[in-house]
């Protein structure tokens, strides 16, 4: 089956309609409800919609809603500004073409020269959350942050990235969000469909969170590491986004002057600094090869 045979609009907003309680929107609840969240009819009346109308949305049979009615929907969904771009996203004219290649995605040469300056923990990621470049204190923080490697295959496959989230479930809530934001619809690209594909067969965890169709953008938090050699370490991150490559944030770590975050984070520094001498993790890979 094609991108072009699927319905991504009403799976979203089957999915979404879901995870709404009737009690968040005003509906008493009585006797047992045999479907989880709000009914079709439910929304299309809290839509100003007709219940056959919302019906033809869900099974795509109509795929050209306005825009009036998509934000009235997003308002019943409780979808913030991100989710709601994403909704209407879904239902814009796209020309028909076929299944793309990936393209590579590099690292402008800038770029490697300031991961290497920068006193604090950074790393490039690409589009599909792939580590795109990294400097020496990031690896620091994870091994696995290292050019070539993927954040999503590392966090939900390799236990000892796991280990390091002492609240692993609630940080891959906000990455799979993060990722379909990034993504957005361009979804016929060879590089997502092997990646998704991969982690839905892989992750129980992954394909639970892949269906609830959450939408997160990709912006910076306090993030807590259980590491190895320093313990419980809370820093800031933050993801700036690169000019004139699309999708590539630089993501930064840093922790609070004085605080005894900024000690541990010191302390790893030092035993970055005494470990041999390593070939820049920027100049390792210009990023995955294309599927």
């Amino acid at each position: 089956m094609t991108s072009d045979d699927t319905n991504p609009l009403g799976e979203y907003l089957r999915a979404r309609r879901e995870l709404v309680t009737p009690e968040s929107v005003g509906i008493p609840r009585f006797g047992v409800r045999r479907v989880p969240g709000l009914r079709r009819e439910e929304v299309a009346m809290l839509a100003g919609i007709s219940a056959d109308y919302y019906l033809r949305l869900e099974q795509g049979r109509d795929r050209k809603p306005s825009v009036q009615v998509l934000e009235s929907l997003a308002r019943v969904l409780r979808l913030d500004e991100a989710a709601t771009e994403y909704l209407l996203g879904l239902a814009a004219d796209k020309p028909r073409r076929t299944r793309r290649r990936a393209r590579r995605e590099t690292v402008a040469p800038g770029i490697g020269k300031l991961l290497d300056s920068l006193a604090m923990p950074a790393f490039l990621e690409g589009r599909y959350f792939d580590v795109l470049a990294a400097n020496d204190l990031a690896t620091a923080i994870s091994p696995r942050l290292t050019a070539g490697r993927n954040r999503l295959r590392d966090v939900f496959l390799d236990p000892a990235e796991q280990a390091l989230y002492p609240e692993w479930e609630l940080a891959t809530v906000g990455l799979v969000a993060g990722f379909r934001e990034s993504v957005g619809t361009d979804t016929d690209d060879s590089r997502f469909i092997e990646l998704v594909g991969e982690l839905s067969l892989a992750s129980e965890r992954f394909r639970k969170l892949w269906g609830r169709h959450d939408v997160l953008a990709r912006r910076g938090a306090p993030v807590t590491f259980n590491h190895p050699q320093v313990g419980e370490l809370t820093l800031n991150r933050e993801k700036l986004a690169v000019g004139g490559s699309a999708g590539q944030l630089l993501v930064i770590y840093h922790a609070d002057r004085g605080s005894v975050n900024a000690e541990k984070l010191g302390l790893l520094a030092s035993y970055q600094a005494e470990a041999p001498d390593q070939q820049p993790q920027h100049t390792r890979s210009r990023g995955p090869s294309p599927a």
